[in-house]
Parts: structure tokens; sequence; C-alpha cells
């Protein structure tokens, strides 16, 4: 595979670990995926998918997207932190609970991954 394929693949990964974060978290509020407009999802992804990718600029995680340590923690944090700023930017709530919660569950997913890419590459003597 091809690091243009890889990164293309790694922000897509990205992108619907965010856009499921935010379906879960719609729906566990009884807000509606979508909402009364239709743009509830969207109004609640937008501040964390803004911050994932100031941290693929940050990270450069096109040289390196599958990379846990350095593009998965980079990404995760500009993720947290850029979408808890964004969402009081805009009015959105950032309860400590919610911090948490999302750091929690973004971290599992956006490094997540990547541990287990690195680990089967591994396993398949392959460069993680």
């Amino acid at each position: 595979m091809k690091i243009r394929e890889a990164a293309v693949g790694a922000a897509a990964l990205d992108a619907g670990v965010i856009v499921l974060f935010s379906v879960i978290g719609r729906r566990s509020h009884d807000e509606g995926v979508l909402g009364e407009n239709g743009l509830g999802l969207a109004t609640t992804a937008w501040p964390f998918l803004a911050g994932a990718a100031v941290g693929w600029v940050i990270a450069r995680g096109w040289t390196g997207p599958c990379d846990a340590k350095r593009t998965g923690t980079i990404v995760w944090a500009s993720t947290l932190v850029g979408g808890m700023v964004l969402r009081a930017a805009t009015g959105q709530g950032v309860q400590v609970s919610f911090v948490i919660v999302a750091g929690a569950f973004l971290g599992a997913g956006l490094v997540g991954w990547r541990l287990v890419s690195g680990a089967l590459a591994k396993r398949r003597g392959l460069k993680p």
C-alpha cells in the first residue's frame, strides 16, 4: 500500500471514529441523530472533525498515518482540545464529565486502531 492510500484510509478511519462518537452521544441524550432541523449530527461532529484536521497538519499525519505514538496521539489531543474549544466558542456544552468521556472514547478510537494496525503489521513481518 502506498503512503498516500494509507493516509486517505487513516483520515477516513479518524473521521469515522469521530462521527461514531457523535452519533452515540446524540442517541444517548435522546436528541435524535439528525435532530429536529436535520443538522444535529453535523453540529455535534464538526468541532471534533476540525480539531482532527488541525492535528493531522501539526503531526504531518500524511507522512506516518498509522503511527500511534506520533500521529495518533497528536490527532487525539488536537481533536479533543480543538473540539472542546470550538464547542465552547459556539455555545455547546463542555462539562467536565463530557470532556472525560470524549477523551477516553476518542483516545481509544484514534490511537487504538493505530495500535491494532501496528501490531498486525508487526505480526505479519511488515513495517508498521
